[in-house]
Order: C-alpha cells, then sequence, then structure tokens
C-alpha cells in the first residue's frame, strides 16, 4: 500500500515541492488548509503532514504555531526548500508576449525588479499553484503565471524565465507531521526538539526558565512568543533547542524549566536538515 502524504495548496504548490523533496516515495495529496491537513493525519487517512513554518523573507507563518500544540501530531521532521519563482505562460509563448503576471501576493512582492524591468503588471490570485492552473484555463499568452517549476509541468504551462526571485536566499522551512512520535536518533547533523510552554506568573519567570539552557549548555536556536486566546496577558512560547531530550544536559534544562512553567509540552524530536 502506497504511503501518502498531504499538504496545503494546490498540486504544484512549494508545499508539494517539499513533499517531493522530502519524502519522493510517498504520495503527496493536496488539501484546502492547514487544518484539514492535521485532520487527515490525526485520522490515519494519510501517514505524515508537510506544513510551512516559517520563510527566510517573511517570517513565521503564524497559523501553524496556533495550531501545533493542540494538533494531536508530532514533528518527525524538518525540510528546507529554497524557493524559486518562474515564469510561466502558455506553450508557444515569447517573454516580450507577455503583459502580466498572476500569482500569490507574496511571490508578487519578490520579483518586483524582474516585472518593472520587463513591463509586466502583477495580478493577485488566491496562491501560487492556483495561478498557474487558472492561467492554464485562460489560454490568454498576454497573461503569465509566477510559480514553481512542478507547477509548469503539472498544468502544461512553458517556464519563459528561470529563478526570478529578487532574493537568491529565499527560503520556507517545513515541519513533517505524524500521528506518533519517533524518539529514536537519526540522521547524520544532529537532533533539534522542540517544545511550547508557558512561564508562570511570578517575576522574571522567562529570564529564570532560560537560565537552565545556558548553565548546562544546550543551545537554543528558536524562541518564539504569541499570544494565546487573543489575551495580552497570556503568552505561550514555541523553542527550539540542539539535542535529544534524553541527553543529559538536554534533561537537566528541562528539569529547571520545568520549575518556572504553567505548562511544558514536548512537539516533537527529529534530525536536522543539512540546510540549517
Amino acid at each position: 500500500m502506497t504511503q501518502r502524504i498531504v499538504f496545503q495548496g494546490e498540486p504544484g504548490a512549494y508545499s508539494h515541492e517539499a513533499c517531493r523533496l522530502a519524502h519522493p516515495e510517498m504520495e503527496a495529496v493536496p488539501c484546502r488548509t492547514f487544518e484539514d491537513a492535521i485532520e487527515m493525519t490525526r485520522e490515519g487517512k494519510v501517514q505524515l503532514a508537510m506544513l510551512p513554518v516559517e520563510n527566510s523573507t517573511f517570517g513565521r507563518v503564524a497559523d501553524i504555531h496556533h495550531l501545533l500544540p493542540g494538533s494531536g501530531l508530532h514533528i518527525v521532521g524538518e525540510a528546507f526548500v529554497r524557493v524559486h519563482i518562474n515564469l510561466l505562460a502558455l506553450p508557444g509563448t515569447q517573454l516580450e508576449d507577455v503583459k502580466s503576471a498572476m500569482s500569490h501576493t507574496m511571490l508578487l512582492g519578490q520579483c518586483r525588479d524582474f516585472l518593472r524591468r520587463h513591463n509586466i503588471r502583477r495580478v493577485t490570485g488566491a496562491d501560487t499553484a492556483g495561478s498557474a492552473r487558472r492561467i492554464a484555463e485562460i489560454g490568454d499568452p498576454a497573461q503569465a503565471a509566477l510559480a514553481s517549476e512542478l507547477a509548469a509541468e503539472i498544468y502544461g504551462l512553458d517556464v519563459l524565465a528561470r529563478h526570478i526571485e529578487d532574493q537568491s536566499t529565499n527560503t520556507t522551512r517545513f515541519l513533517i507531521m505524524s500521528p506518533t512520535p519517533d524518539m529514536t536518533r537519526r540522521g547524520e547533523h544532529g537532533m533539534v526538539t522542540a517544545f511550547v510552554f508557558r512561564v508562570r506568573n511570578i517575576p522574571a519567570a522567562l529570564y529564570k526558565a532560560m537560565g537552565g539552557f545556558a548553565t548546562n549548555g544546550v543551545n537554543m536556536t528558536k524562541l518564539e512568543s504569541y499570544m494565546v486566546g487573543g489575551s495580552f496577558t497570556a503568552t505561550q512560547f514555541f523553542a527550539e533547542i540542539e539535542g535529544h531530550p534524553e541527553d543529559a544536559n538536554v534533561q537537566l534544562a528541562m528539569e529547571e524549566l520545568g520549575y518556572f512553567t504553567s505548562m511544558l509540552k514536548i512537539l516533537g524530536t527529529y534530525p536536522a536538515d543539512p540546510m540549517r
């Protein structure tokens, strides 16, 4: 039986590309929302979910941080995907024929220089792959899309210009989620442990909570805060550290963290991606 991995978006989306890169042996399944992806994975309709968590240009994907703690899923891997943006059009179209380009507003903003140089008007679409599908349906050579090469392959479009993004380092990081945790030590670049916590309502609680990581030599690579339930006083933190929960120094740091938190939940332990 073929194993399946779900992603949010249309076929040809960058999340689809992440699925192909990280798990080429699995069938990639599109769905409408992040919530749908989580639900399908939790119900066992698919084995894994590929969820974007942050982009090097635009920062974190806020919805994901709110969904992860209550998702019932565990992080078992991560994948970094370079966001190469391409100009796609109907077969046989020449670059000089193109008058407008459709895509998600974020991608349109990442190709300002190229579009201005070629006097191409920006048209906002629902998403990248959906824009490519729409251009294929419209059938007008004057209209193009900004999307992945995978989208061109799926919707039968030509790639008129490759890698036209303004920033050559634009990368999206994805988390690979599973209904069951995987605590085995794996990979060749060390392990990462992710968790969420809330500090107790006492003076300098966050400062004291972080102290255990410094004194035990645990490198914290990420610490982000976000509101819970729309309250300005209820703040939750998402953190990532280098190491495995069974490492002696990690155990000591997490134990010290527990003294100053009202909630602490490990979301997963997974091998660090080589691009980290």
